[in-house]
């Protein structure tokens, strides 16, 4: 691996996560004694090669100073740049923290509503990717029989599985790079698709079931489960 590069990380935290049916934002609901997003904020700042962590905040956010985020020491930067969308939240942040980064240091951004991350992963990534020549994200093989539904809810086709991916965080690019696909495709829903709109390919690195992301009300409950079993383990 380059040590000649140095490695980011960016949370995107600025949305409601409505899908929760919570009047807190998702990212503030509480998970096994702490805020959701304070689990992936912690587990990024422990990684030592990493050098600071930008968490991207909505312009207006009067719970982030509720809380109290000093376990994660100097390392964590919040960015109070948030935008309509994750894309627009993600390039926002990539710009405000340009007077720290240079072109070809690395980003690795991180789903807020993926708690469970942990160093292991993110050491898996920055192995796999670090000398890279486009980038990567951590992923898992598609297991599940896939079903394509029609307007009516009905099975229209059965999907081959075979090759398929289920994207994860982090996704690790270049920070040049990242914000010139961000700025020219802002309708993608995650980075790597991005990258490949600019007609790059980047690498898929194993990561596993456990890095998964809360988007549903039980998912809370499956997160807690995982970081209770790892606490005793």
């Amino acid at each position: 691996m380059n040590d000649g590069y140095q490695y980011f990380a960016l949370v995107p935290a600025a949305g409601s996560g409505s899908r929760m049916g919570k009047a807190l934002s998702k990212q503030y609901l509480p998970l096994a004694g702490r805020p959701l997003i304070a689990h992936a904020l912690e587990t990024l700042c422990a990684v030592a090669r990493i050098k600071a962590v930008f968490v991207v905040l909505a312009p207006v956010d009067d719970e982030w100073l509720r809380h109290d985020w000093s376990v994660c020491g100097d390392k964590l930067v919040p960015l109070f740049c948030g935008g309509a969308t994750r894309a627009e939240s993600v390039a926002n942040g990539l710009r405000a923290m340009s007077d720290r980064v240079k072109a070809d240091d690395w980003v690795l951004v991180h789903d807020a509503a993926r708690p469970c991350i942990t160093p292991a992963h993110i050491e898996a990534l920055l192995h796999a990717v670090g000398d890279d020549p486009v980038g990567g994200i951590l992923a898992q093989p598609v297991a599940d029989t896939l079903k394509r539904a029609d307007s009516a809810g009905r099975i229209e086709a059965t999907v081959a599985r075979t090759g398929l991916w289920q994207a994860q965080t982090p996704q690790m690019f270049r920070h040049g790079m990242l914000l010139r696909a961000l700025t020219q495709n802002a309708e993608v829903t995650d980075e790597a698709g991005a990258i490949e709109a600019l007609g790059q390919r980047p690498r898929l690195v194993a990561g596993d079931a456990s890095n998964l992301k809360v988007t549903w009300p039980q998912d809370l409950q499956l997160a807690e489960w995982i970081l209770k079993a790892r606490n005793h383990q």
